[in-house]
């Protein structure tokens, strides 16, 4: 990717120029599209004062046809610009959602989630004729069938969880307060500002330091001022050079944090293979050494070959750390890493902080 079209506004139509960027060039696609909401007049609240909803030109189509072909264009445009392991993220309601996963399919894309994003402050239904709109819905797709290879970072997400596997249902409140751009007569700069908490977890989810993110529907550039924080590179595309204006306003003021800071957690599965009689040839573990379970009431001896063995009502046991750890417990399996402890200034530590150590010398 050239330089000149990195971390800047184009102003445009978004599948004019997602063409004249280069093939294959983008790590990562947000998209915020046109919901078409086919809003059949005014909304009024029950004292009847006028709703401020989303009345735009932009998202007006004639019929769901015009809707359709609009949305297989800038999906087959960012389907080229996608490297082979690239994903796409696109944002939508029920009026418009089912029709875009229709179309991803249909050119290829493979469906990897669909997130629902809770909003805990949604705006009520003044009518009370259907349910609370109380949520949206994320389409998450790599590029085809075949990437095996696309970026998600399990771990980090694990971790913004408090320690358990992230889910697919995200509870994110709308965006207000002082995060809502204002204009200079007081209302909103753009009706559908996303609020940065959900680009927030898309971009850490799905991208790394340096990638690409592509915004088709930049907007007043919230995937923008999100990647720029985050030290992702960003191409934002807008038709309204007043959205753009005022996108380019506000990222200038955002303030990359270090690079360290926003380094996902690597993967388990992307750490070098550390076999454990490495720990006793690197003198971390000495043959004769004494392990044990959590509680102590299980105890292995460390062999010089690497493997340990132990006694206990259910026979003698000797083996890997994992083949032993599951035979004293009669059990199927076990992670000998975190099942095995050494004593550690008086407190029991898992075999595993060895490990760590081996691999923090590579």
């Amino acid at each position: 990717m050239n330089g000149d079209k990195l971390d800047r506004v184009l102003v445009g139509d978004c599948i004019e120029l997602m063409r004249s960027l280069p093939e294959a060039s983008v790590d990562m696609v947000f998209a915020d599209p046109p919901y078409n909401l086919q809003l059949g007049g005014d909304l009024l609240r029950p004292d009847n004062s006028k709703v401020d909803a989303v009345d735009d030109d932009w998202d007006k189509f004639e019929d769901f046809a015009r809707y359709d072909q609009f949305t297989r264009g800038w999906l087959a445009a960012a389907r080229r610009v996608l490297k082979p392991e690239g994903t796409l993220w696109v944002i939508g309601s029920y009026h418009n959602i089912f029709r875009i996963g229709t179309a991803l399919q249909d050119l290829g894309f493979w469906l990897l989630n669909d997130i629902v994003w809770r909003k805990s402050n949604p705006m009520p239904n003044f009518r009370g004729k259907r349910f609370t709109n109380a949520h949206e819905t994320l389409i998450w797709a790599a590029r085809d069938k075949r990437a095996k290879r696309y970026t998600f970072n399990y771990e980090s997400m694990k971790e913004l969880n408090e320690g358990i596997q992230m889910r697919s249902d995200w509870l994110l409140p709308l965006c207000t307060g002082g995060e809502r751009l204002k204009g200079e007569d007081g209302k909103k700069a753009h009706p559908t500002q996303k609020p940065e908490s959900l680009l927030f977890r898309c971009l850490m989810s799905a991208s790394n330091p340096g990638d690409v993110i592509l915004d088709p529907f930049f907007g007043t550039g919230t995937t923008g001022a999100v990647a720029r924080r985050l030290g992702r590179h960003f191409i934002g595309l807008e038709r309204d050079p007043d959205y753009a204006a005022i996108a380019r306003k506000r990222i200038a003021m955002i303030q990359p944090l270090a690079g360290e800071d926003v380094a996902p957690k690597p993967s388990k599965r992307s750490e070098p293979r550390i076999p454990f009689g490495v720990l006793i040839e690197a003198g971390l573990l000495q043959p004769g050494t004494v392990l044990s379970d959590q509680s102590g009431r299980v105890h292995a001896r460390v062999r010089a070959d690497g493997t340990l063995s132990a006694a206990n009502a259910l026979g003698e046991h000797r083996g890997s750390i994992h083949q032993v750890g599951a035979a004293v417990q009669g059990a199927p399996a076990c992670n000998g890493w975190t099942f095995w402890h050494i004593d550690v200034a008086g407190a029991k530590r898992p075999i595993d902080h060895l490990r760590q150590q081996v691999r923090a010398g590579l």
